[in-house]
């Protein structure tokens, strides 16, 4: 990151994609005072691509919740007759065929469960599939500025953990939710129908066992949401420490490092152990008086059979409906919790895909020309990054450059240089002016289409885990083999990918840690090359190599520059001689253009670079 980056990301007044990494904290701050589980609504659209599997779900929910009432009638069915049956000394056959229907209830219940659970869990796992696709590819589409003020970690744990805590409720939970909704209503509609009197006083209680729920679901819901910022923060930290792990080493600081990281997880373990004590107390709440309510109605009900108003049938079927309508609200106590956790999680990412990034391409992108021309122009442009409007990388900057020309950008640290790359890449837009890319605004292209045209070489080029050889295709998916091994030779990387045990197919290792700082330079040469674009954007291309291998990559360098746009920020002397113009930036400013021989004997700011640099030799 350049200097400009590294002043934006200290932050002063926020601008674009800082915005939207304020929109998060925002909503963090209206989670807490939010009330509802409204956010699990963004899950519908989700479902609705997966109509025939939700259909299905939802009728073996309802067929399981009929088979458990129809359960009760066939005890009650069974009960009466068995009462009768005694009375009469009648023979144990009589009652078999109650008992043929109890056992065929049994079984439909058991076959719709089975059903219930298969189409429900199927259901949830692709939804939560869907759910990471969607957010991960949303990440993928924000703005450099955005992550300017957002750190990764923060990023990631709203993909995984967050969305982990949704899978649970989809695949598990929702399901013994709606379960019980469904028995409950109709447990109650059923109870109706045996007893209206004693179904009354059922609901007399339903408001105490209700209250303890919505009472502590609020504060289970605003812990759970606490718990999963302050996890994400941990996340955060140690993920820029894993980065750094080299120089958290080299200074001691793993102990400080370890130190700050467990009193982040330690933080995050007290706010959920809130939440546990919160929901604990739920739970016993729920069940105390969900069952007292049920030995209470029983024992009104045991009257009524004394009395002669009911029958010893009616007793156990009402009995059996009271225990379930009791065990599903408690199980409601149980999976609420869930739904707030879940609601939380759903809402932190929400708010991450609700997050729109600052450059996206226009509703009607004007397609750039083929076949490509490879020509470059900004006009009078002036760029602040976001959180420092007051100190602009770019003032007025002007620059044009014709298809195959050489050019190189020269100046001091901080002049604006790598300022221009991110520009023409379209990574942010100027505050004032224009950038053009084979004479269209990019502001009216696709990003996409425009950074097509380009191939970067910057400083620093991460590489990615996998082989060599993937490294080099990641430039251009579909190269053949044969473009890899010619991409890999012009690179000059070809003799020390020879040496690894399996040559480019070799794993390098996560960000190819298992090679030096030169030779991982080479390889995003050749990914570069591989690309076969029509303009080159070299930033410090071989500033890794050593004189050796720069003369060798400079060789290869100017053999793929022919034929190429070529945009080059250089200090080294090799370089600036091939340029077929200067350009000499200061403070975001032209403030020289010319051959090196016409700069030098100017005796301006470039003579003055040139003779710190490369001495008498300039």
């Amino acid at each position: 990151m350049s200097e400009a980056g590294l002043d934006a990301a200290a932050a002063g007044r926020p601008s674009e994609g800082q915005a939207l990494a304020q929109n998060l904290a925002e909503a963090a701050d209206r989670r807490g005072k939010s009330r509802n589980v409204r956010a699990l609504g963004h899950l519908l659209p989700f479902a609705a691509k997966h109509r025939t599997d939700a259909a299905s779900a939802a009728i073996f929910l309802v067929v399981a919740a009929g088979a458990s009432l129809a359960l009760t009638g066939a005890v009650r069915l069974l009960a009466d007759h068995l009462t009768s049956a005694l009375s009469a000394h009648a023979a144990a056959r009589s009652v078999a065929p109650w008992f043929w229907l109890l056992g065929g209830v049994a079984v439909a219940l058991a076959v719709s469960s089975a059903f219930r659970y298969f189409f429900v869990t199927k259901l949830g796992e692709r939804i939560v599939a869907d759910l990471r696709k969607a957010t991960y590819a949303h990440i993928l589409s924000l703005d450099p500025a955005f992550f300017l003020a957002t750190r990764t970690g923060e990023v990631l744990s709203r993909l995984t953990t967050d969305i982990q805590i949704v899978e649970n409720l989809l695949t598990t939970s929702i399901s013994v939710s709606i379960r019980n909704v469904l028995m409950l209503v109709g447990g109650l509609i059923y109870m109706t129908v045996v007893s209206p009197k004693m179904t009354g006083l059922v609901l007399l209680t339903i408001p105490f066992v209700i209250a303890p729920m919505f009472l502590f679901g609020r504060r289970v819901r605003a812990l759970t949401t606490s718990t999963q910022d302050q996890f994400a923060q941990a996340v955060g930290h140690a993920g820029e420490t894993l980065d750094a792990l080299e120089t958290v080493q080299a200074f001691g600081r793993e102990a400080a490092a370890g130190e700050r990281f467990g009193e982040a997880v330690e933080s995050s373990f007290r706010t959920s152990l809130r939440r546990m004590q919160a929901r604990a107390t739920m739970t016993a709440a729920v069940i105390a008086l969900v069952f007292g309510g049920v030995v209470w109605i029983i024992w009104l009900g045991v009257n009524a059979l004394f009395a002669q108003q009911m029958s010893v049938g009616t007793l156990f079927q009402f009995a059996l409906l009271a225990v379930m309508s009791a065990g599903s609200v408690g199980a409601l106590g149980e999976t609420w919790g869930d739904v707030q956790k879940a609601a939380g999680a759903m809402e932190r990412v929400s708010e991450l895909l609700a997050a729109r990034p600052g450059i996206a391409a226009p509703s009607h992108p004007i397609a750039l020309p083929a076949p490509p021309r490879g020509e470059l122009e900004m006009r009078g442009v002036t760029f602040a990054y976001p959180g420092r409007p007051d100190l602009p990388a770019l003032k007025g900057f002007s620059l044009a450059v014709k298809a195959g020309e050489r050019v190189a950008l020269v100046g001091p640290s901080g002049a604006g240089k790598s300022t221009v790359f991110r520009l023409l890449l379209r990574f942010y837009d100027p505050q004032v002016g224009q950038v053009f890319v084979d004479g269209v605004d990019v502001r009216q292209a696709d990003p996409v289409a425009v950074r097509a045209r380009m191939a970067l070489v910057a400083q620093d080029s991460p590489l990615f885990s996998g082989s060599a050889a993937d490294n080099v295709r990641f430039g251009r998916q579909d190269a053949t083999l044969e473009e890899i091994q010619a991409a890999v030779r012009a690179a000059q990387a070809e003799h020390f990918l020879a040496d690894l045990p399996e040559g480019m197919d070799t794993q390098i290792g996560e960000r190819a840690r298992s090679l030096s700082g030169g030779q991982r330079q080479r390889l995003a040469i050749a990914r570069a090359l591989v690309r076969e674009t029509p303009i080159l954007l070299l930033d410090e291309a071989t500033s890794a190599l050593d004189a050796e291998n720069e003369r060798l990559v400079q060789r290869a360098l100017d053999e793929a520059m022919v034929g190429h746009t070529t945009l080059v920020i250089a200090h080294r002397l090799a370089t600036v001689l091939k340029a077929d113009r200067i350009v000499v930036m200061d403070e975001g400013r032209v403030v020289e253009t010319g051959t090196h021989h016409e700069l030098v004997a100017r005796n301006g700011l470039y003579a003055r670079l040139a003779a710190l640099q490369f001495g008498q030799a300039a």
